[in-house]
């Protein structure tokens, strides 16, 4: 198996200003594993839910190849819930409702035939858990992915500093960057983090793209225009779960292969906005994959006379 994927199987219940949505299928882990899907990366899921979550959609991972042996269910339980309402800029939201359920005690098991995982992506869950996961692999995966937020730097900022200098790529926003480092430039931001451990970091700036860092080289991309956001929920979990799939197909981690994983995860990403919860990426094929891809390079190439 080339990835494997710690993070949330969840419920969520959204709305936009374009709608409203019941109680569907979320949770990081659940973007990032049909990301990698898409990508034809074998990918398993290491995460927890309740008697409530719906057989139907544990056969649609396992339907695209996803191995859910990792996936405790626990059938008195609840699976973890979350609710929010997005402002009309789309950029920030108001959570309702967060209901933990099992994923409080969540106590990851790795199972035998996710030993062998060359590349590990844990998602925002407690760096307490996510530690915990390291500590079970048998031998280190070749690369390690973060995802964290800025809850944990308020409340497990110490523990969080063990897990990130255990990293090799942290992939955080630019409010969290600026929180974690005390730095408002992003570049000394990005410094004070490289400081930390990981050799790769990541911000992401919602709409206007992202950056990549790695010993004193930066690279930038754009958020692609689109027509249509219905729902950002997901788009940073499928932006992981794409570049994570893209360097795991590559077998390649070095700073040039990072550079085009960017783009695969944020053309990935724009996918997942068209519609809510994970409905439009469920439908999107290779062709339109590679269509996205080239969009994006058309966006960022160009040629100037000096």
């Amino acid at each position: 198996m080339k990835l494997l994927v710690v993070g949330s199987v969840a419920f969520d219940a959204i709305e936009t200003p374009f709608g409203k949505t019941d109680k569907i299928l979320g949770g990081a882990a659940t973007y990032i594993s049909i990301a990698s899907s898409i990508l034809n990366v074998k990918s398993g899921i290491v995460s927890v839910v309740g008697g409530d979550f719906p057989q139907s959609d544990l056969d649609m991972l396992t339907g695209r190849g996803v191995n859910i042996e990792g996936i405790e269910i626990i059938k008195e339980g609840k699976t973890f819930f979350w609710s929010g309402k997005y402002h009309n800029d789309l950029n920030s939201r108001d959570t309702l409702v967060t209901e933990v359920n099992v994923l409080e005690n969540f106590d990851p098991k790795i199972p035998e035939s996710m030993q062998d995982a060359e590349i590990l992506l844990l998602g925002n869950l407690h760096p307490g858990v996510q530690l915990s996961v390291l500590e079970k692999m048998r031998n280190r995966p070749k690369l390690v992915i973060l995802d964290t937020m800025n809850f944990w730097m308020d409340s497990a900022l110490d523990i969080l500093l063990q897990m990130i200098a255990k990293t090799d790529v942290i992939s955080i926003n630019d409010e969290e960057a600026r929180q974690l480092s005390g730095e408002y430039s992003l570049v000394k931001a990005a410094q004070k983090i490289h400081a930390m451990g990981p050799k790769f970091v990541i911000i992401k700036k919602g709409e206007h793209g992202a950056l990549l860092f790695h010993e004193g080289k930066v690279f930038a991309i754009p958020a692609l225009p689109l027509e249509d956001v219905f729902d950002p929920t997901g788009a940073g979990d499928t932006f992981a779960g794409g570049f994570a799939s893209y360097l795991a197909k590559k077998e390649d981690f070095s700073f040039e292969t990072m550079k085009s994983a960017l783009i695969v995860g944020s053309a990935m990403a724009s996918f997942t906005v068209e519609k809510f919860g994970t409905q439009r990426l469920e439908e999107v094929t290779e062709s339109e994959m590679i269509a996205r891809i080239k969009s994006f390079k058309e966006l960022t190439t160009f040629e100037v006379e000096v």
